[in-house]
């Protein structure tokens, strides 16, 4: 069952693209498959990075529910809730892409080590109608025609790390796909300067004092930053080196996507970076509210001084008006 609707599909696209591709290179039939993939997927990118904009305007909103919920964790759920119902935000909606990239990534790790212990797998999995293309009859006459390299010059059945040691161009691409997964992130990350880790914020309240979940969130999000490249680095050590290289376009793929679409709202990007200048936050929705400048309170003997006060000056314009409106008599 997994294999009919994960894998199939998946390995057949790729396989398709392999066999009509001038030069028949698996390397960059990954490229392209890769490319495509990504490219399908951007209307949901838009949605996704106009998702983390919108929950990045309700935070002032979300900050003054939980001071009126004063500790009542189930009030203060219930509240939000209903601020996300009435502005139709699915707070999990950002985890969209993660789902649709998933089964991808499964497919092809399954497919492509079939294909690392048996070449014959290219013509196992495929479907029957792509038997007919002029170079799977060939791969079916002679399954040594089946080339898994880059250009030649990367193996990538081959991973960075295996029985034979070290392998340095799979290497390259596992760090090159760690270093573009940082950037993609930290196109997205706030900036803010005063920012606290997320070790201090837990230090302080382990000593009694509450946190506040919003701060919490974005803590999380920036100690994420380091340990999602990181734990691509590491996974792909040890993975075959198509594998990594999907990781790779993949990523430059998506710093692409998110640059064009953010450049399209100069607004939007710069909320979402966390770093936009005074005029401009003014100037968006995402801006918070400018504090309110206290007036000084007046007794009510004062105010009524002040009433007295404008209604003699307010008096004195008036007849200023009327005697220069007024013709001066000629003497005799």
């Amino acid at each position: 069952m997994f294999t009919t609707l994960i894998v199939q599909p998946i390995f057949n696209l790729l396989a398709l693209i392999y066999a009509i591709l001038p030069g028949h290179n698996f390397g960059m039939a990954i490229i392209i498959f890769t490319i495509i993939v990504r490219l399908l997927m951007w209307p949901l990118v838009k949605k996704q990075l106009h998702h983390a904009k919108a929950m990045r305007e309700l935070q002032p909103q979300i900050k003054k529910i939980k001071a009126a919920a004063k500790g009542d964790r189930r009030k203060e759920s219930q509240l939000v809730m209903e601020l996300y119902k009435e502005r139709q935000i699915n707070p999990f909606a950002s985890l969209g892409i993660l789902l649709v990239q998933l089964p991808i990534l499964i497919g092809l790790y399954v497919g492509i080590s079939r294909l690392i212990n048996d070449p014959q797998q290219i013509i196992n999995l495929s479907y029957p109608a792509l038997h007919n293309l002029s170079w799977m009859k060939e791969l079916m006459a002679d399954i040594g025609k089946f080339d898994a390299t880059l250009f030649g010059w990367v193996d990538l059945t081959k991973p960075a790390l295996g029985k034979e040691g070290l392998y340095v161009p799979a290497l390259i691409i596992v760090a090159a796909g760690a270093i573009t997964q940082f950037f993609q992130s930290r196109q997205l990350m706030p900036q803010s300067q005063d920012a606290r880790s997320l070790r201090k914020i837990l230090s302080e309240a382990g000593k009694g004092k509450s946190a506040d979940q919003s701060e919490v969130n974005a803590a999380v999000g920036r100690s994420m930053l380091y340990l999602i490249p990181a734990f691509v680095f590491i996974i792909g050590l040890n993975l075959p080196a198509a594998l990594p290289l999907y990781w790779l376009v993949s990523a430059l793929v998506a710093l692409v996507q998110q640059t064009i679409i953010l450049r399209e709202d100069v607004s939007e990007a710069e909320a979402l970076a966390g770093n936009a200048p005074a005029r401009t936050m003014k100037a968006t929705i995402s801006a918070e509210p400018e504090p309110e400048v206290e007036q000084p309170v007046m007794s009510a003997a004062e105010a009524s001084r002040a009433r007295e006060q404008r209604k003699r000056e307010a008096q004195k314009q008036t007849v200023a008006k009327a005697k220069s409106k007024t013709p001066r008599r000629r003497r005799r």
